[in-house]
């Protein structure tokens, strides 16, 4: 699929350099995310979806430190924290989201998940079969969990109705009666939860057919039209708001526990995995649409009934398929 006709166009992506040493690597990070403090292994780390981790650390990730490679022990460079700014709430649904999905597929120490009653299917079938080992390197969603991430980064502005009193000083600071409007406006926003309506809108506007396809392909391979936002809340101090949403992907694997056959206790629909197969394209290459949406909202301040303001909102998508390693 060529940039030109994706409405979502890839991310580029930044190589560490090479140090030239090799330093001890960090077992575990300890992460201070706006007051709130995670203890996070690398391992987890590591599952987490490229564009979540460009958010957490925007100046790149480093698992280890030099200093820890000219030492003896690692125990005071191990117990650094690190200051974040990223939602911790935020941070904790994702997390969450992540270690349900791998304890469902890969299984618990008490449960077996859906990996093993595949991998009984994969150690009885013939090298050429389309669970093989060849099968399973080509095609990862053989035997990975994927999930798709969807983010949105909303910055929105408000144009004050005419007569009123919002106001900016010369210097271009706003008065209360602006700040009141500015904070109404994005709990009204915040309240507007359903994911696809702004890019439908769009869709409609634009008779955008590349945009179409790409709701359309979303919706086959896990959202459904009405799905929220499972995660959405205003960015401190800022005019802005960030949402995310994890859904994981349909691959057409059917399990069925319950069959006599063995060959039939797990059963492929090749349609749905051929569009699962699309998504791959954003396996580690996270990618970004932008847009302007214009909308007029009525709003209500405090000492002041509601009026019409037009609101104009500049909205940054990024779409991710993250594949879900063995915890």
């Amino acid at each position: 699929m060529s940039s030109t006709s994706n409405p979502i166009t890839q991310v580029s992506q930044h190589a560490m350099p090479n140090m030239g040493l090799q330093p001890q690597l960090l077992t575990r990070l300890h992460l201070d995310l706006r007051g709130a403090r995670f203890t996070v292994d690398r391992e987890t780390i590591m599952n987490l979806p490229e564009s979540v981790l460009l958010c957490l650390f925007p100046n790149g990730l480093v698992l280890s430190r030099q200093s820890m490679a000219l030492s003896d022990t690692g125990d005071e460079e191990d117990d650094e924290v690190y200051g974040v700014d990223f939602d911790p709430q935020c941070f904790e649904f994702v997390l969450s989201f992540f270690r349900q999905a791998a304890d469902v597929f890969y299984g618990t120490p008490t449960q077996p998940g859906l990996l093993n009653l595949q991998q009984q299917l994969f150690d009885t079938l013939p090298p050429n079969s389309e669970f093989s080992p060849a099968a399973q390197a080509q095609n990862p969603l053989l035997s990975k969990q994927a999930i798709i991430v969807l983010r949105e980064e909303l910055e929105y502005f408000a144009i004050p109705p005419r007569g009123g009193g919002e106001k900016t000083d010369p210097h271009g600071i706003a008065n209360q009666a602006m700040l009141d409007l500015k904070r109404a406006c994005g709990h009204n926003l915040l309240e507007k939860r359903t994911i696809f309506t702004a890019l439908q809108r769009n869709v409609n506007k634009e008779n955008n057919v590349a945009e179409q396809h790409l709701i359309d392909m979303l919706c086959q391979s896990g959202f459904s039209r009405d799905d929220v936002w499972g995660y959405r809340a205003l960015e401190p101090s800022r005019c802005c708001i960030s949402s995310i949403a994890l859904v994981l992907l349909k691959t057409g694997i059917t399990h069925h526990p319950n069959a006599s056959n063995k060959e039939e206790k797990v059963t492929i629909d090749y349609s749905q995995m051929s569009t699962a197969q699309k998504l791959l394209l954003f396996w580690r290459k996270p990618a970004r649409k932008c847009w302007w949406d214009g909308v007029e909202v009525e709003i209500g301040t405090p000492g002041v009934p509601a009026r019409p303001v037009k609101l104009w909102a500049r909205r940054v998508w990024t779409l991710e398929l993250s594949l879900v390693g063995y915890p």
